[in-house]
């Protein structure tokens, strides 16, 4: 997948641009607070109907303006177009359009633009609950599987039903309470085996780029925890009805399944440095990629890298400007205050780049 074109109307600090990209590398360059990240921002909200950084659309407008409007033109591996445009306008409902047509429900685009990106804010997946982690997960599996999607929407609706039963004064009906339990335990067993499938999956992976990044200095894992490892999840809930009952809520389930990341055997948050908690997220997102290269729908996803390299010592930065160089990696978008890292990249990649300077939401070529 390539994006040609970018046209952007009052989105966060960009007022308006018209960007036509390499179809191999970009590199955005300015001081903090001018603009770069919302450019890779921009495009993340073309393949997934949001923000990466916030889950609230009206963020996303220009301050004092009454709507914000993204299109994108894509090409395929095959050649053919692809025409998306987002519009939000203040007190209406977000409209997604691909080409004329606009679609009834947002959850179809997602899938049809597959992209990863790499971020600051990526460090929540260490340093947050479980909720970061499992909708990184959710994120990949729903780019390639649609029927995971919809049956993540059954098991959500089923557990806010339950959830409501059990915070009722009276004493709710058993008999309604178990056709919502056999909802979250049939959707819940669903969930569980895709999300194991691909943890499974993305493993060896992740070692493999992190042995690469650190120069095998580390020794790092992965490791999937929920509840359906202990049994099938429709006992664990009808036997747990009672404490269940006195919280309020659903104490199991795969709304509480969690991806444990550890260094030396010991939580990264913990004991990781900062450059070896990035180190750890730049290499479970170049295995995510890797993974929707192979296994998800097969089409080169885009790479968005923002500001990569803080925190990081040379020879890691080094080993980093090896692999983004390489010819495994398809279209990239990347941003960084330091000219010297990204000149680094163009001189060890081959093929065509483009170079954007941005300042106070101004970008110039």
């Amino acid at each position: 997948m390539r994006l040609r074109d970018l046209t952007i109307f009052n989105y966060k600090n960009i007022a308006e641009a018209e960007l036509h990209f390499s179809p191999k590398l970009n590199c955005f360059i300015g001081n903090n607070g001018e603009g770069k990240t919302n450019v890779l921002d921009a495009i993340h909200f073309l393949s997934f109907c949001r923000s990466y950084s916030s889950s609230i659309d009206m963020l996303s407008v220009k301050h004092g303006c009454e709507f914000m409007s993204l299109q994108g033109r894509y090409e395929h591996e095959d050649g053919t177009e692809e025409d998306i445009h987002c519009g939000l306008k203040v007190g209406q409902k977000k409209i997604v359009r691909r080409g004329k047509k606009a679609y009834r429900r947002i959850s179809e685009h997602i899938g049809l633009i597959p992209l990863v990106m790499v971020s600051p804010a990526d460090q929540m997946l260490v340093t947050g609950g479980s909720e970061e982690r499992r909708r990184f997960i959710d994120m990949v599996i729903c780019q390639y599987d649609p029927a995971y999607t919809e049956s993540l929407m059954r098991y959500n609706k089923a557990l806010q039903q339950r959830n409501a039963m059990l915070k009722q004064e009276q004493e709710p009906d058993p008999e309604v309470m178990l056709l919502w339990e056999e909802q979250m335990a049939r959707e819940g067993a669903y969930i569980y085996e895709k999300r194991n499938d691909y943890i499974t999956e993305l493993i060896p992976i992740f070692q493999q780029f992190y042995n690469q990044i650190s120069e095998e200095h580390e020794q790092v894992e992965l490791r999937y925890v929920s509840h359906l490892q202990r049994g099938p999840l429709l006992e664990q809930l009808t036997s747990n009805r009672h404490k269940d009952r006195a919280v309020g809520y659903s104490l199991h389930g795969i709304h509480k399944d969690d991806l444990e990341m550890l260094q030396g055997g010991y939580p990264v948050r913990r004991e990781g440095s900062q450059g070896q908690s990035k180190t750890f997220l730049i290499a479970l997102k170049l295995a995510q990629f890797d993974f929707l290269c192979r296994i998800g729908t097969r089409t080169t996803p885009l790479l968005l890298l923002d500001d990569i390299f803080d925190k990081l010592d040379a020879k890691r930065v080094e080993q980093i400007v090896k692999l983004v160089g390489g010819k495994r990696f398809g279209q990239i978008f990347i941003t960084d205050t330091n000219r010297d890292h990204l000149d680094a990249i163009l001189a060890s990649m081959e093929g065509d780049n483009r170079i954007f300077f941005v300042e106070k939401g101004e970008i110039k070529a």
